[in-house]
């Protein structure tokens, strides 16, 4: 039986999230495996991924094979890493203790370097979104120039009205007084004659 470290797809549509597992290669996609030894979701920025690094260690040394993806997953948390160093215990090049500080070195410049990616982002996303609120503010600047002048000027408008220096020019039409229709002049229907 061939194992493999692959990923289990779970979420609903254009939202999901896997499960790193360790299953055989003949089982489907989703289904039967042997344990689940992590999960990964790639929807927030920079991916949550959490492992189970000794566990995915004891398979990698048992001859489990990773995917593609999933042999980035276990780089990038450091159980490639690891493995490979324990290869070199194994083999007499390395105490476990020379092997344990390596990995404990590489694992911090690495939570480093993540955490600066992380401050970037987040800077990155700040000043995005303070010029936004530059614009916006500046947009709502002039919308409100805009009402202040109108106003402005209406109010000069009623100053000079109730000064009554000069009366706003406005055309009324001379009113005529109708006289109201009568029966006369209503159209006079015509009767059909009966048959």
């Amino acid at each position: 039986m061939s194992v493999k470290i692959r990923l289990q797809r779970h979420g609903r549509s254009k939202s999901p999230f896997y499960h790193v597992v360790v299953a055989d290669s003949r089982a489907p996609r989703d289904g039967k495996f042997i344990e689940k030894i992590g999960s990964y979701l790639p929807q927030t920025q920079p991916a949550t991924i959490e492992l189970d690094v000794e566990r995915a260690t004891y398979w990698l040394q048992n001859g489990a094979q990773p995917t593609d993806t999933c042999r980035a997953i276990l780089s990038y948390r450091g159980a490639m890493m690891k493995n490979h160093l324990q290869k070199g215990v194994a083999k007499g090049v390395l105490t476990q203790e020379q092997a344990d500080a390596k990995f404990e070195a590489w694992l911090s410049d690495k939570n480093n370097k993540v955490q600066a990616h992380v401050d970037r982002v987040k800077g990155a996303f700040s000043k995005e979104v303070e010029a936004r609120l530059a614009v916006e503010a500046k947009a709502n600047q002039a919308r409100l120039d805009k009402i202040n002048a109108k106003a402005a000027a209406d109010a000069a408008a009623l100053v000079v009205v109730e000064e009554g220096e000069a009366a706003p020019a406005t055309e009324e039409a001379p009113v005529t007084e109708e006289a109201p229709a009568t029966e006369e002049a209503a159209p006079a229907t015509e009767e059909a004659p009966a048959e």
